[in-house]
């Protein structure tokens, strides 16, 4: 009976380890473990290229070369008008004309661009003369009108007889007019300077009109 008991028990032992290895068959194993994919990129909208960076937005501030010319072109002072020397070798003589009609309302300014070139040191602060002749008095040694006037101090006396300008009056002090053209700084000081003559000379009045006279026969 014992051998019989016991031969049970095998069978009972062989069942029960079938009946767990069929168990364990039957249960869903785990996946292993994939490795880490990256995102993909995001898809360009559907009908749409993606788009690019933006370029950077230049300076507006910033000038071309275009406008850099244009601005260096306007820089210059609509005022300074030219250089007196120049100006005095190549106009057409008789041609020169202030653009101060009215010389009195620039004969302040005028006077203050004399004493700035050291006209006073010859014809005195006031226009009454000292080392060179008065600018005061009716005498005119070469002429009053503008073109004369204007050539006569940008160029000093010598040079203006070689344009073909004479002497017309002669003062007590008959130095030579030396050339201010390149000490007055531009036109438009010259004509102020001129002006602010005219407007201490009464003898000046239509000499703004007149034109250079032909030298005496």
């Amino acid at each position: 009976m014992l051998r019989a008991f016991a031969g049970l028990l095998v069978v009972v032992f062989i069942v029960v380890g079938a009946w767990v290895l069929l168990t364990r068959n039957e249960t869903p194993m785990a996946a292993p473990a994939s490795p880490e994919i990256s995102a993909p990129a995001p898809a360009a909208t559907e009908g749409k290229p993606s788009e690019a960076p933006a370029a950077p937005t230049p300076n507006a501030g910033a000038a071309s070369p275009e406008n850099k010319g244009a601005a260096a072109e306007g820089a210059a002072p609509a005022a300074q008008g030219g250089s007196p020397t120049e100006t005095a070798k190549t106009a057409e003589k008789g041609s020169l004309k202030s653009p101060f009609a009215d010389y009195a309302s620039v004969a302040e300014e005028g006077h203050k661009k004399y004493m700035a070139a050291g006209c006073n040191g010859c014809h005195g602060g006031g226009g009454g003369g000292g080392m060179g002749p008065p600018l005061t008095n009716p005498v005119w040694v070469y002429g009053k009108d503008d073109d004369t006037l204007f050539r006569l101090i940008a160029l000093g006396s010598d040079e203006l007889q070689k344009q073909g300008y004479s002497r017309k009056g002669s003062e007590n002090v008959v130095g030579p007019m030396p050339q201010m053209g390149t000490v007055v700084k531009s036109d438009d000081d010259m004509w102020k300077i001129i002006a602010w003559i005219r407007s201490v000379n009464p003898s000046s009045a239509g000499g703004s009109s007149a034109s250079a006279s032909p030298p005496p026969q």
